[in-house]
């Protein structure tokens, strides 16, 4: 089963964290995961800039260290770089010690101020030992990574979807769709009167 949208339990479970923006106009907020990758966030990159559109990239730590000029090149652009766990850890399945010492080495290469824990999962000691960051979630997850939902329904659910204040999970990977049917979906949003900013992580 797929849940394109946080189940009601993880607004509860994972309170302060962000999942959208609050706002009454049509304003969309890209967020890409797993990255940096030189195959994928180049192109990315290369679609963004040619919309002009601003999006917050939520960083592996380890690729991070070892792509620092795509890093520099996501900063350069006027997008965010955030955490996403150095080695991409499962909060539900590991130490929350060995955890927050994951998510603080990644934050040398990526951000100390904002976090996506990897698969969504983490579990309170661990949000607790992570509170100098704000948790960064999403309203919206097309599973642009899962080869066997295609890329034509990931597309539909994004059409579908949408609504004001959507932050959106896409990912920086390259067995993602996502630069597959990025363009399709800003264009479709631009026609509906959508407009693409930087989440406030203050509010």
């Amino acid at each position: 089963m797929r849940l394109f949208r946080p189940s009601f339990l993880a607004g509860c479970l994972y309170s302060g964290a962000i999942f959208r923006q609050k706002t009454t106009e049509r304003i969309l907020f890209l967020t890409f995961d797993d990255g940096p990758d030189p195959v994928s966030t180049i192109p990315l990159l290369d679609i963004l800039r040619k919309y002009k559109i601003p999006a917050v990239f939520f960083c592996n730590g380890a690729a991070a260290e070892k792509y620092p000029e795509l890093i520099s090149q996501i900063r350069q652009d006027g997008h965010l770089t955030g955490n996403h766990g150095y080695n991409h850890p499962d909060g539900w399945k590991t130490n929350s010690i060995a955890y927050q010492e994951d998510v603080k080495k990644a934050s040398y290469f990526t951000s100390n101020k904002i976090f996506r824990p990897p698969y969504g999962r983490l579990t309170l000691k661990q949000r607790k030992l992570l509170k100098s960051y704000k948790i960064v979630l999403w309203d919206l997850m097309p599973y642009d990574f899962d080869p066997s939902f295609g890329r034509e329904n990931c597309l539909r659910v994004l059409r579908n979807k949408i609504r004001p204040g959507s932050i959106i999970v896409l990912h920086d990977t390259v067995s993602s769709f996502a630069n597959a049917i990025l363009e399709k979906f800003i264009l479709f949003a631009l026609r509906e009167g959508y407009q693409f900013k930087l989440p406030d992580f203050e509010s």
